[in-house]
């Protein structure tokens, strides 16, 4: 390099700075080399996130009536449950875009985490997956029931944030701005009140583990899993604006709120303001302190504010779970057999009888599947290898099918 060159940039020479880089034509020196490099990281972060598929602009911004209207096609029932959690994502949206203006007055918008409560096969799963097609925020589904302490076999509590992760493409800062579903929340409860030698690892300490995600902190997140590659560099996570969604059976619950209500489930009743109870569906009159009795911790319990309750499926509800959604069971068995050029039908019947069935069998919507699954096996099976072009299913048909699978069960 000639004595005397100067930077092409800023001027100044070799002796006024650190390191002076030549270049075809002329100089550039590390201070302005170091500053074409910030600009030029600033530039693609805000083109990046301009192209993610994660961003969405006011306009586009589902509003609440169209979340629910969404997920009516797809979930039959359940009114409160979808307007609670249309209101719920609506304002998570909402949030994230507060966070990416930067508001010039000190309000800061919270979030508030979800509780479902509802027996088995009522939709709270359904519910999840549904309005994840729905929305431009990273969303991930995990099971609470592998989940342990630190340190002992199965998942750690950071594996929820993996999970994020990965959905998100690795994209920190969507993660960040993403929702969370966690299913079979009850697994997790205290096991017992009374000391044991043993630890409960899978039951209060999971709990504990979790309230440091649900209430907001920074996170290292194992990219990879935790204990197959310990070498791994973590991955620094802000938990403070994930929405978390958690849901569960909590099989038994009602004893707890009977017990609160001072209302009898069987037996004699004295009367009084409990006639005003409908000892059909006490989940309705769920609360907080029925979930404490059941097992989760205060601290926890205070980190989902908002409990929704789902209602037992009626056989009305049962019979238009069968054909009326998008992807309703009848639907996806016509399709089936119309990608083999049969045209499949169904006797209504056969349909009542199905669904009688399922309320027998008291497995809800999934209980609908197990059943037409039974009954349509061996026409599964024989139709693709025949000639045939049409088939109708009939109730007498169901339930010869159904009488030989319990005979095969015995």
């Amino acid at each position: 390099m000639a004595k005397g060159e100067k930077c092409s940039f800023c001027g100044r020479g070799e002796n006024e700075v650190r390191l002076l880089m030549p270049g075809r034509d002329g100089c550039i020196c590390d201070e302005c080399a170091e500053q074409a490099y910030l600009l030029s990281e600033e530039y693609l972060h805000k083109k990046r996130k301009k192209n993610s598929k994660w961003s969405i602009s006011r306009e586009e911004l589902p509003k609440p009536e169209e979340i629910k209207s969404f997920l009516d096609q797809y979930v039959i029932g359940q009114d409160d449950a979808k307007r609670y959690l249309a209101v719920s994502v609506y304002n998570h949206y909402k949030r994230i875009m507060q966070n990416a203006t930067d508001d010039a007055d000190d309000v800061e918008i919270e979030k508030s985490n979800i509780i479902m409560v509802g027996p088995t096969g009522t939709g709270k799963t359904l519910l999840a997956k549904t309005i994840a097609r729905l929305l431009k925020v990273p969303f991930t589904i995990v099971d609470a029931t592998v989940l342990t302490e630190a340190g002992y076999v199965g998942e750690d509590i950071e594996s929820i944030l993996t999970r994020l992760l990965q959905v998100a493409d690795y994209d920190v800062e969507a993660a960040e701005r993403g929702i969370v579903f966690i299913d079979e929340i009850d697994k997790i409860a205290r096991k017992s009140d009374n000391p044991s030698i043993t630890r409960d690892v899978s039951g209060e300490g999971v709990q504990q583990g979790l309230l440091k995600l649900l209430e907001g902190s920074i996170v290292n997140v194992p990219p990879q899993g935790g204990r197959k590659h310990p070498e791994q560099k973590m991955i620094p996570v802000n938990t403070k604006n994930i929405l978390y969604i958690c849901g569960g059976a909590f099989d038994g619950i009602e004893r707890k709120i009977a017990m609160r209500l001072n209302a009898h489930v069987v037996g004699f009743n004295g009367g009084g303001s409990n006639n005003r109870i409908n000892r059909d569906n006490l989940l309705q009159y769920i609360a907080p302190q029925d979930l404490k009795s059941y097992g989760l911790i205060p601290e926890i319990i205070g980190r989902l504010p908002i409990l929704i309750y789902l209602n037992p499926l009626d056989r009305d509800a049962l019979r238009r779970i069968l054909v009326e959604p998008k992807n309703s069971i009848i639907k996806q068995y016509v399709k089936l057999f119309e990608m083999d050029g049969v045209k499949l039908t169904f006797d209504d019947d056969m349909l009542d009888y199905v669904v009688d069935k399922a309320i027998e069998f008291k497995l809800g919507a999934r209980g609908l599947r197990s059943i037409v699954e039974t009954v349509m096996m061996d026409a599964m099976y024989e139709t693709p290898s025949s000639a045939k072009k049409k088939l109708n299913i009939t109730r007498s048909y169901a339930e010869k099918k159904l009488e030989k699978a319990k005979l095969l069960a015995v």
